[in-house]
């Protein structure tokens, strides 16, 4: 082991519990709510050939659950079972009418929700008064009533006491758990479930849920398992993705957005033929489809984005902005908004009568709760301190602006941009700590996530010995910097910020950075990726 990676273990406290996670050390499942009903529900249906129908969510956690539970039940001999998705544009999340119309179309007996069903309550017992049985499996926050159903499985419910690590399930978390309580109770076959837990680590990830203990041994024989994956249809999509090494960032970056794209920009029943798809010709076509898609949220989202840089966001603590842009891609430019301009960010664009937007914001500003205290001037909004959804009057646009604004002001918030700076594990001040082997020592701790972060370095004044723009339009940086005893390494980042692309060569800087793998030609570097730069004298830049 290096003397480097001992030191960022010794740092972060990393146990070999969390290095090297036991799957037989899960926690035991019934610890959730309600279990033991579900299990006999589902039991129950088996013996008796129900017809189930699963319930699930448009984006990468809600498909990747929908197939896990599908998968599951086929595994105990479910001959009969559909799964729903609901369409983000005509549905909106949750249950929606229409799967009480399918119920009593179909003939289903029972409806298995996955990350959604939590706060359903009238539409869950329209399906009670029908006669179909409800599951309801999710990881939302939970109303203090809870909806009639067999069970409510989520580990947020107010009224029951769970492990901590448990709350921090996704979706596809909480239904990998009644597969587990399911092979505990002798359904599955010992073992035969963990094939599934490839889609629990895609839609953990993508969700963004906490690396605690529980998400660490499931993503952590997730990232084996879908090393392994014989799904043609994730195999597809990573080929067309140029998916080389598997790991936190191609599941985020590349994976992730494709299966969110549709979604996003059409219907996530594409995304879910893709991860069913029991031959190559049709995975094919469907990836093909799905890279088209994520190229078109793509193009979108860079479109607004230019079109929002070029008329300006104003000097207003919290961006607010309105144009005729895709619903379904508000939430990826708030958040890039966010993130270039470090300030909260809502983006709204007008549907008929109504102004539908998204809200991203960081640090001490609660979203949820500045909707709360602006709720004169909307008609409906709901979210995380983090993220939101918002619907305003097509007339009270302005008066929502100003009233957020004022919100935030009344708050005297210092210093938010702390929250957004790269804080780093380490400071390095010899180049010569970087031995080959860490990137390799540095794999151990994949995959990464909240609570569990990528490490970060920073390179303690050492001097730019090179500077070079790259990329067609010089949107890209590469520096060469050197410590005090000559040795030296590259760093390199893309779509820098227009004041890096500045520094001259000579210039002692503090520049913080995550480690990656150059691999060009067969021969591979070890690099740093720029996450942040300060003048070795004077601070950020």
């Amino acid at each position: 082991m290096t003397k480097l990676f001992e030191r960022l273990l010794e740092k972060r406290g990393v146990s070999d519990a969390f290095l090297k996670p036991k799957y037989e050390e899960c926690l035991d499942p019934f610890l959730l709510p309600e279990m033991d009903k579900a299990v006999k529900r589902i039991e129950k249906a088996i013996k008796n050939k129900e017809k189930i129908l699963i319930y699930g969510d448009y984006d990468a956690d809600g498909v990747t659950a929908s197939v896990v539970m599908k998968e599951a039940l086929v595994m105990i001999g479910a001959n009969k079972v559909e799964i729903m998705l609901p369409n983000r544009f005509k549905d909106g999340y949750g249950m929606s009418t229409k799967v009480v119309d399918r119920a009593r179309e179909d003939k289903v007996e029972l409806i298995i929700t996955v990350d959604c069903g939590s706060g359903n309550l009238d539409i869950i017992e329209e399906l009670r008064k029908i006669g179909v049985d409800v599951i309801v499996s999710d990881h939302h926050e939970c109303p203090e009533k809870l909806p009639k159903a067999v069970a409510v499985i989520n580990p947020k419910r107010k009224d029951f006491e769970v492990p901590l690590e448990l709350k921090d399930l996704a979706g596809v978390g909480v239904a990998f758990k009644i597969v587990q309580a399911m092979r505990d109770k002798g359904l599955i076959a010992n073992g035969q479930e963990k094939w599934l837990l490839d889609l629990v680590l895609i839609g953990t990830i993508c969700d963004n849920m906490p690396m605690t203990l529980e998400n660490r041994r499931l993503c952590y024989f997730g990232m084996v398992v879908l090393k392994k994956t014989r799904r043609v249809g994730l195999l597809e999509l990573m080929r067309f993705a140029g998916v080389k090494t598997i790991n936190t960032d191609s599941i985020g970056f590349q994976i992730g957005p494709r299966i969110n794209a549709t979604g996003r920009i059409k219907s996530a029943e594409l995304a879910l033929e893709l991860l069913l798809a029991k031959s190559a010709p049709e995975a094919v076509k469907i990836a093909e489809k799905m890279e088209a898609l994520n190229l078109e949220r793509k193009n979108m989202q860079n479109a607004a984005i230019r079109e929002i840089n070029e008329t300006g966001v104003g000097k207003d603590p919290v961006i607010v902005v309105s144009g005729d842009w895709h619903e379904g891609v508000l939430g990826i430019i708030a958040g890039k908004l966010t993130e270039e301009y470090r300030r909260p960010s809502f983006v709204f664009t007008k549907l008929e009568d109504v102004y539908k937007g998204s809200g991203r914001s960081f640090g001490e500003f609660n979203l949820a709760q500045a909707l709360f205290e602006c709720q004169n001037t909307i008609l409906a909004g709901g979210g995380h301190a983090g993220a939101c959804g918002v619907k305003v009057p097509i007339s009270k646009l302005n008066e929502f602006k100003t009233e957020i604004n004022k919100y935030y002001k009344s708050l005297k918030l210092e210093d938010q941009e702390r929250f957004l700076n790269a804080k780093e594990d380490l400071a390095i001040d010899n180049l010569s700590d970087f031995e080959p082997e860490i990137l390799d020592e540095m794999k151990q701790l994949e995959p990464f996530g909240d609570k569990n972060e990528e490490p970060v370095f920073m390179l303690e004044n050492v001097e730019v010995r090179e500077l070079r723009k790259m990329g067609k339009n010089g949107e890209h940086l590469s520096l060469l910097v050197s410590d005090k005893k000559g040795n030296k390494m590259k760093t390199v980042a893309f779509y820098a910020p227009e004041r890096w692309l500045e520094l001259e060569e000579g210039t002692y800087i503090n520049i913080w950075i995550k480690l990656i793998e150059n691999d060009w030609n067969g021969i591979k570097t070890l690099e740093g990726r720029i996450e942040k730069i300060s003048l070795a004298e004077s601070g950020l830049i």
